[in-house]
């Protein structure tokens, strides 16, 4: 795959003018013949913008780390704490027996207890934590979540972030290991998490994933990467140039004036526009490069409306509708919207001509250095609300089942403080993730789950700095295990991930 192969697919939309039925034949024709839903694959970075608090995400519940829990976290004006496995809800106005508060709907006490869950495979007992087993649980508002982990159809990446290599406390005290670059930073643990390297990067790995993709025999592409979130990094390869779609209704772009049958009272009038604004026959050489960019858009954005009309896709089920577990109203859910635009695409892959694609979907205000209460739990609801639809969407596309082909996975800038800062946590280091699909390996736990705890009161953490947890899996690893699943070779995989060589296990086996 090289630039002359996108400027060639690019040329051939650019050169079909309005016939978007045209474009859309042409494209399934890009694809092999027959082409079966067996061929295909896909990859969806669900990304949670402004680090999230995985300590109450995904809870270590052993005696010895629930006490450490409860204890760092059940102080402060607005304790953070979540209540213990089997813990009823406290009706609003009376009081916790617990935790001896009155409870509120925007308080713990009124969750419930956290969620437990049992690995098939049992984690190893880390230096630091005193206990013989450990037992884990998920935030009480992700029971959709507990129940895809008891099917198998997700698991649990523990303590995963951005290292160079493996290090230990001591060593990152000492410095006298190589450490990513601008830790804590919102902007730099981004570009990092997408790109494996701080803000600036040109390509993200899964840009890099869709260049090796393109040149599969029949891949379309044009729409090969996918944002549902604006322009990422993650998506942004040396060849390939991501696509990016909308949420509304009809979520392909359309432009009104081109597409609409008068213009000021003109029927000629739509034409005459598409005509200025795609002119190429300019004396600036910028004007006519915009000009063809502007063309291969409304071009493309023809080619999807008319894919979106297909039995396949306008089949695909509808998010349901979800409630603010905080406030008990509708609301929208944006996660649920976007996975619902990534299910039409999906549908729509045979006729697009895609075999492979990778996506990138979003959602913002994880960065609850204050009133956290009233703000994470809410987010982690969506995120168990729209992961649990699109399982249930991908079950049957078109009437296929289609969720042994898509593995999503999420992501963040990076886990926050053990500790609570009175109402919320600050920027930290290593966090737990989610994978679900049908190729997943569910119901496990991968990676180490840590020694949790801040070092106070003689307590020496041997996994955490400060408040932070030092990753124990690196991003390397992370995205080197899902681009073997998705079919980069091994020689590529090093080429992409050169650090994950410096860890004893480059493929973690969840998928």
């Amino acid at each position: 795959m090289d630039r002359r192969h996108f400027l060639r697919v690019g040329g051939a939309f650019s050169a079909l003018g309005v016939g978007a039925p045209l474009a859309l034949q042409l494209a399934a024709a890009g694809s092999a013949a027959g082409q079966s839903a067996a061929d295909y694959k896909a990859l969806v970075c669900v990304f949670l913008f402004g680090g999230n608090d995985a300590h109450n995400m995904v809870l270590a519940t052993d005696t010895d780390s629930w006490t450490r829990y409860f204890n760092t976290r059940n102080t402060g004006t607005d304790p953070i704490a979540l209540m213990p496995v089997g813990t009823a809800p406290t009706p609003v106005g009376q009081t916790n027996s617990v935790t001896g508060r009155v409870a509120t709907m925007g308080s713990p006490e009124a969750w419930g207890g956290v969620l437990p869950i049992t690995p098939r495979t049992a984690q190893a007992v880390p230096p630091g934590t005193n206990a013989s087993s450990r037992s884990f649980a998920l935030h009480p508002f992700m029971g959709s979540l507990q129940t895809l982990f008891g099917q198998n159809r997700l698991a649990v990446l523990a303590n995963v972030g951005p290292l160079i290599q493996p290090t230990t406390k001591a060593q990152y005290q000492a410095r006298s290991v190589a450490l990513p670059t601008s830790l804590f930073s919102h902007n730099d643990q981004q570009s990092t998490w997408q790109a494996l390297s701080a803000e600036g990067a040109q390509s993200g790995w899964g840009g890099r994933f869709a260049d090796l993709m393109a040149g599969m025999n029949g891949q379309n592409t044009l729409f090969t990467a996918i944002s549902t979130s604006g322009n990422a990094v993650f998506l942004s390869g040396q060849s390939v140039v991501q696509y990016q779609l909308s949420t509304g209704a009809q979520p392909a772009v359309v432009v009104t004036g081109a597409q609409g049958s008068t213009l000021f009272g003109s029927s000629l009038g739509p034409a005459r526009v598409r005509d200025l604004i795609t002119e190429t026959n300019l004396t600036s050489n910028f004007a006519a490069d915009y000009s063809s960019v502007v063309t291969r858009s409304l071009n493309a954005s023809a080619t999807i409306n008319n894919a979106f009309t297909q039995s396949a896709v306008t089949s695909v089920a509808t998010a349901p509708a979800y409630t603010n577990p905080l406030t008990a109203r509708v609301e929208t859910n944006s996660l649920a919207l976007q996975l619902q635009t990534v299910a039409r695409m999906i549908a729509a892959a045979p006729s697009l001509g895609v075999r492979r694609q990778v996506f990138f979907v979003s959602l913002g205000g994880w960065d609850t250095h204050d009133f956290q209460n009233a703000t994470q739990p809410n987010l982690l609801a969506k995120v168990a609300h729209a992961l649990s639809y699109f399982d249930g969407a991908l079950a049957n596309l078109g009437g296929l089942d289609r969720r042994n082909q898509v593995t999503t996975f999420t992501a963040s800038d990076f886990g926050r403080s053990f500790a609570t800062n009175g109402d919320g946590t600050d920027h930290a280091w290593g966090a737990h993730h989610f994978i679900m699909g049908g190729a997943v390996n569910g119901g496990d736990f991968y990676g180490q789950y840590p020694t949790i705890g801040a070092d106070v009161a003689g307590f020496n953490n041997p996994d955490g700095v400060g408040s932070a947890q030092i990753p124990t899996t690196s991003v390397d690893q992370y995205g080197a295990t899902l681009g073997r699943w998705f079919g980069v070779s091994d020689s590529d995989i090093d080429l992409i991930f050169p650090r994950a060589r410096n860890f004893q296990t480059k493929y973690l086996g969840f998928v």
